[in-house]
């Protein structure tokens, strides 16, 4: 497998091109990453269509669950929603914390944030906005949020102990997130591990969902529960592009891939002192 760095230029330039392509396009595909054929079927996304605040235009098929469903936002809340995409989860966001609040959406892709701005003006509001910026080391000063949203992102960090970190820094104390993201019951084959393609399709990237869950306590997360849980099943027809046709039957058989959506909370004592990441502290 590439390194950091390297993962990171293989998001950033899959992303890329998936910021132009249709939602009917990337819901043909793993997380909009890798070719699956003529047949149309959405292997991770929710249907966001019945949502206030719904916008079309910004939704690319690319989420793993509906976090804002699960989020507790309420009126005058400041919300960042990290990998925001073409924003999504921002708009629908938007509609819980109203005027009187704030959407900031993060995404480290450039043309990614270019469609959101651009969504952005049509609906005239001039409470949400997009930054361009690395989530392991977000462009937020500390103490910011009164809710965090991210939705099938962190599994395309390569380090998930930094970005919690970066979350725990960001939220307000006693503020808490929630997150849908991919992990795993099991192990995946080396093969399917090492395919970039499957790295920026939001499986190999994934890690056991107990090393999740115990990352977000080290991080100094309390309360912390699955709030929904659904077991994803990746076609043969993309696995067998990766794997030989045993493997594909142990995948399907004895690996779980997994969609959890997962609330925890920042203590409202924080002990921790945390501070700017440029400090080095944290």
């Amino acid at each position: 497998m590439q390194n950091e760095n390297q993962l990171k230029e293989i998001v950033k330039e899959k992303y890329g091109e998936i910021a132009n392509q249709s939602l009917q396009q990337n819901l043909s595909s793993c997380c909009g990453a890798t070719s699956c054929g003529d047949d149309m079927y959405s292997i991770m996304a929710d249907d966001y269509s019945k949502l206030e605040g719904y916008n079309p235009d910004a939704d690319l098929g690319l989420g793993c669950g509906i976090p804002t469903e699960f989020a507790f936002m309420k009126e005058g809340d400041t919300v960042i929603d990290l990998g925001s995409g073409a924003g999504n989860d921002a708009f629908v966001a938007r509609r819980f914390v109203g005027e009187a609040g704030k959407v900031i959406g993060i995404d480290f892709t450039e043309s990614m944030i270019h469609k959101a701005r651009e969504n952005a003006e049509k609906t005239g509001f001039n409470n949400v906005e997009f930054r361009q910026g690395d989530i392991e080391n977000m462009p937020v000063t500390s103490n910011k949020a009164d809710v965090i949203l991210s939705n099938c992102v962190l599994n395309l960090v390569p380090n998930k102990h930094k970005v919690f970190s970066e979350i725990y820094r960001v939220l307000k104390p006693g503020a808490h997130f929630s997150i849908s993201d991919i992990v795993l019951d099991g192990e995946l084959p080396n093969d399917l591990k090492q395919a970039a393609e499957m790295y920026a399709g939001c499986v190999s990237g994934a890690i056991q969902k107990k090393n999740y869950l115990d990352i977000i306590k080290e991080a100094g997360f309390e309360d912390i529960k699955i709030q929904k849980e659904k077991k994803i099943h990746i076609p043969e027809e993309i696995l067998s592009q990766f794997l030989s046709p045993e493997d594909v039957k142990l995948v399907n058989q004895k690996t779980g891939i997994y969609s959890i959506t997962v609330f925890a909370k920042k203590p409202s004592k924080d002990d921790r002192n945390c501070c700017e990441p440029a400090s080095g502290c944290c």
